[in-house]
């Protein structure tokens, strides 16, 4: 865990090579480190110079017991040749994580920057292929741009709602998500307890902000909240917004997203950010346009499979 702001700095120094500014903080890289099922003393490689200073950070973390395992390798501009000696490390842990649970193949996941032509050639070099699209949406609610974000839709009719702080809600909150999210792109089922873990570990968790939106008595959508993108752009986050099959096509989805919007406000944030993917199973873009966000950033999810 020591080593979480040398990391931080490697990253905001490629970021701000990239995108003009850093895109993670300490914070989130530290949430990172102690993510559940990652390894520090297997799954992670540091790289430093001559002099000590860090020049490459790579990783490869596997998603549960399933073939998926999401793998990136980021090192210092101007560093040449570094990538390709990481490279076979994070391939070769890939392909053991994936024997230990069983798969003769796995899947790898690598998020790529649309703005990165870098590391788009250094994807294809690697034998990575597009996959799919997520983009950053983001609405504001004060300055000269902000919207009527801080007033709710009309509920639907029969709606209750419940926030996340008692553990019935949350189990109830986690059925919702695993049903809801079945057909997504690159979606993994766990348990509660996993779960649970995961959003536990996160320092962003704000377990206030997780909505569970009862229709007629019964869990029909959920929405959660976090503040990971608090501390530098000071915004919510909506992490999660849910609708189970049977109950879309209600207003369900765009009520929850005012819901957010509008907590949002009243807490004082600038805005609210959300990540959609463009391949999404429903017409998520779509609504997010509707209500108001605009797209401030493209992530490419560029994919590999392999024989374990």
């Amino acid at each position: 865990m020591e080593d979480a702001a040398a990391i931080h700095e490697l990253i905001a120094i490629r970021d701000t090579a990239v995108l003009g500014a850093p895109d993670m903080t300490l914070e989130d890289v530290a949430d990172e480190l102690v993510e559940p099922g990652f390894d520090r003393d297997k799954d992670g490689w540091l790289a430093h110079d001559a002099g000590g200073g860090l020049d490459g950070w790579a990783w490869a973390c596997s998603n549960g017991d399933s073939d998926l395992v999401d793998v990136q390798v980021i090192v210092r501009p101007g560093v040449e040749g570094l990538a390709a000696r990481l490279w076979p490390r994070v391939l070769r842990r890939a392909r053991e994580q994936g024997a230990a649970r069983g798969h003769a193949r796995i899947t790898l996941h690598l998020g790529v920057y649309r703005a990165d032509q870098g590391k788009q050639a250094e994807a294809k070099e690697q034998g990575f292929e597009p996959g799919t699209s997520f983009h950053r949406m983001r609405i504001d609610h004060q300055g000269a741009e902000a919207g009527p974000a801080a007033v709710t839709a009309e509920p639907p009719a029969g709606l209750t709602l419940r926030t996340g702080e008692s553990e019935d809600v949350r189990r109830a909150a986690h059925l919702v998500h695993q049903r809801a999210f079945t057909e997504h792109f690159g979606f993994v089922p766990v348990g509660y307890d996993v779960w649970y873990e995961r959003r536990q570990a996160s320092s962003a968790t704000d377990w206030s902000q997780l909505t569970l939106a009862y229709l007629d008595g019964h869990p029909a959508a959920l929405l959660i909240g976090n503040n990971q993108f608090v501390p530098d752009q000071d915004c919510g986050y909506v992490d999660t917004l849910a609708v189970l099959p049977d109950y879309r096509g209600r207003g369900l989805g765009r009520f929850l997203l005012r819901h957010a919007f509008a907590a949002d406000a009243a807490r004082g944030r600038e805005g609210t950010i959300l990540h959609v993917d463009s391949n999404n199973t429903t017409p998520a873009l779509g609504l997010y346009e509707s209500a108001g966000m605009r797209a401030v950033m493209a992530i490419d999810v560029w994919r590999r499979d392999l024989p374990v």
